[in-house]
């Protein structure tokens, strides 16, 4: 079974003006149907075909450069835009808040660590909230590895994560990738983080 393309769960002028429609369109039209494309090109005719995304990136290790990357990048965009949506100043609640007190200082610490994972990530990668032996942990890993991989420097469970490739947020921020990670905070779905944090637990 070949894997598709699900479409954006909202519009994509929807994250305006934080994330704008073009980027939107673009970030997943293309770059995310490119990884699907190239990642079914792959599999095709191997041991691989048939597997389940998360089974593939799991065994990022011992699998080709193609499939690695390629599905990471399908995991990661499709676990990425399920994370967002305007959230008019809202901030997590309940037992995610509570969390974030305990394991990292605080929301004002949680974001500035985050940031400091996003920003510090040379060249092209991601940033994640992950659930790591029953506490929250912040991480970055490079290119389109995530924390799910036997090849990740930190493991864990992600219940967050922005894209730091430059094609995230080019458009709109150019080369000012701090901005861009202070909008994210006006899109994060903290409803959706607080379900994956629940199931991670």
């Amino acid at each position: 079974m070949a894997f598709t393309l699900a479409p954006l769960p909202y519009s994509n002028d929807a994250l305006e003006p934080y994330f704008d429609a073009q980027t939107m369109e673009i970030h997943h039209d293309r770059h995310h149907n490119a990884y699907v494309t190239n990642l079914n090109a792959a599999i095709a005719g191997t041991p691989n075909e048939g597997k389940s995304l998360e089974e593939l990136v799991a065994n990022a290790g011992s699998i080709s450069p193609a499939v690695r990357n390629n599905g990471g990048g399908h995991w990661n965009h499709d676990f990425f835009w399920k994370s967002l949506k305007v959230n008019n100043g809202a901030a997590p609640s309940g037992a995610l808040a509570a969390a974030i007190e305990s394991d990292l200082g605080g929301l004002e610490n949680f974001k500035a660590e985050f940031k400091k994972a996003a920003t510090g990530r040379f060249g092209s990668g991601w940033a994640w909230l992950i659930v790591k032996d029953g506490k929250l942990v912040v991480s970055s890993t490079p290119n389109q590895d995530n924390p799910l991989m036997d090849v990740a420097e930190v493991k864990g469970t992600p219940i967050l994560g922005l894209d730091v490739w430059e094609h995230a947020y080019y458009l709109k921020y150019q080369n000012k990738r701090p901005d861009f990670i202070d909008a994210f905070w006006n899109v994060v779905n903290w409803d959706v983080v607080a379900e994956r944090f629940a199931q991670a637990k």
